[in-house]
């Protein structure tokens, strides 16, 4: 499989979904995916949302799961500018700029089921 970078939403039904069949197909995605990404936003997202709804322990728990299977990209300056260039354009949040942006600057696809995604051109989107 490609190289993919993992939005917020994808952790999202990862950590929180209901829905068993969903978070078979978010397992089996990490499975196959060699080359994993996450955003420093993603984590700074992921992390605030666990820390609301059940407290700092999970949220550090839930770091440390998504630091033992991903490999962090983090914001330089070239991705902070092409989210600026992408966020002008399309007109989405700052966050969903950041991880289309590093997407791009890796040369990756971006597993999501957000629908601000889906006016991108610029990035292939693997959809959960």
């Amino acid at each position: 499989m490609p190289k993919l970078v993992y939005d917020t939403r994808f952790f999202v039904e990862y950590f929180y979904s209901a829905n068993n069949v969903a978070l078979e197909r978010a397992k089996g995605l990490i499975a196959k995916s060699k080359e994993r990404y996450v955003s420093t936003l993603t984590i700074h997202e992921i992390y605030v949302l666990s820390l609301k709804k059940e407290g700092k322990e999970t949220a550090r728990i839930r770091l440390q799961v998504i630091l033992d299977l991903f490999r962090v990209a983090d914001v330089n300056s070239d991705v902070a500018v092409l989210a600026a260039e992408l966020r002008n354009k399309y007109k989405i949040p700052m966050a969903d700029g950041v991880i289309a942006a590093t997407c791009k600057w890796l040369d990756a696809g971006c597993v999501t089921d957000d629908p601000h995604f889906t006016m991108l051109t610029e990035i292939k989107t693997l959809w959960i």
